[in-house]
């Protein structure tokens, strides 16, 4: 098959579960041909539905896309896809991988596909399943610059934001410092609305004040509504997940020799919600650990 050129708007994506599922739908919406696979026939039902070109395994998006990219849940499943993408036969191939993982794990992909010929990109994102619907991700790009520069096109039709980060490996690194915030801005956020129902005030007009102004995050703005409702589904991040991902910060944090006492606090709060069984449910649910300090009769409810 003759190589594709690094104009054509032929992308396949490996995994379309939150992240995966959310670009695809971009991507389609723009004027991409999206060539996708899942293991999940549920997804790959739903994605055919909305314009995805549903393939039957990776060989086949890799014999189609000059570019394909990769948003998976563990490490197993991304080097398995390497493998693939490796043993396929196929010409330059240039292959981002959007996930979040160990710069082991980021290391074991890049020599898979490397070895194979192929340019292997760096590239996880900012933002939540929610923030993806709405393309409002940062795309951390890191690798060789001639192929990511390839794909600025595609990044714009999905996130809005990218940057060539330099070495490969940057991306995660960068990531990892974005999880670290995210993660002590979203328990923070929980604490501030524990503290105002103490305080009987209405909880909307926190939201609605609080947000915009000076003590607001991006992590308050997304999930201090869903604490107002108490409900954490469908989740944009489950706690399951996260957890997944702050071990690896932690790792990653031990291994640069850097103390982050703050980020510490937070893992026993994720853990926490884990043993109330909120595994599946959003990080917001980490309101509920935080609501269990509550006194039995708050503020507002005394005469």
């Amino acid at each position: 098959m003759k190589e594709r050129t690094g104009m054509d708007r032929t992308v396949g994506i490996v995994g379309l579960g939150i992240m995966g599922g959310a670009i695809a739908r971009n991507l389609v919406d723009r004027g991409w041909r999206v060539l996708g696979f899942d293991v999940d026939t549920d997804r790959r039902s739903e994605l055919g539905r909305e314009g995805v070109a549903i393939v039957q395994g990776v060989a086949e998006i890799a014999s189609e896309s000059p570019v394909i990219m990769t948003s998976l849940p563990t490490p197993e499943a991304v080097e398995n896809v390497a493998h693939a993408i490796a043993s396929s036969g196929q010409s330059r191939r240039i292959v981002v991988e959007l996930s979040t993982l160990s710069l082991a794990d980021k290391l074991n992909f890049e020599a898979i596909l490397g070895k194979a010929g192929h340019v292997p990109l760096d590239c996880p994102l900012s933002g939540t399943g929610a923030q993806a619907k709405l393309r409002d991700l940062v795309v951390y790009a890191s690798g060789d610059s001639a192929a990511i520069a390839k794909c600025t096109a595609l990044f714009a039709d999905f996130a809005k934001q990218s940057a060539d980060l330099g070495r490969f490996g940057n991306g995660s690194r960068m990531k990892f410092i974005a999880n670290h915030l995210v993660a002590i801005n979203n328990v923070a956020a929980a604490e501030a609305m524990v503290l105002a129902e103490c305080a009987g005030l209405n909880p909307k007009a926190v939201v609605e004040l609080i947000g915009p102004g000076a003590g607001g995050s991006r992590m308050f703005q997304l999930r201090a509504p869903m604490m107002v409702d108490r409900v954490y589904q469908p989740a944009t991040m489950r706690v399951s997940t996260w957890k997944k991902d702050m071990a690896i910060i932690a790792d990653f944090a031990d291994g640069v020799g850097c103390a982050t006492p703050l980020f510490t606090l937070t893992q026993g709060i994720y853990s926490q919600a884990l043993a109330m069984g909120l595994g599946d449910q959003d990080t917001a649910s980490v309101f509920e650990v935080l609501r269990k300090t509550l006194p039995s009769e708050p503020e507002s409810e005394r005469s």
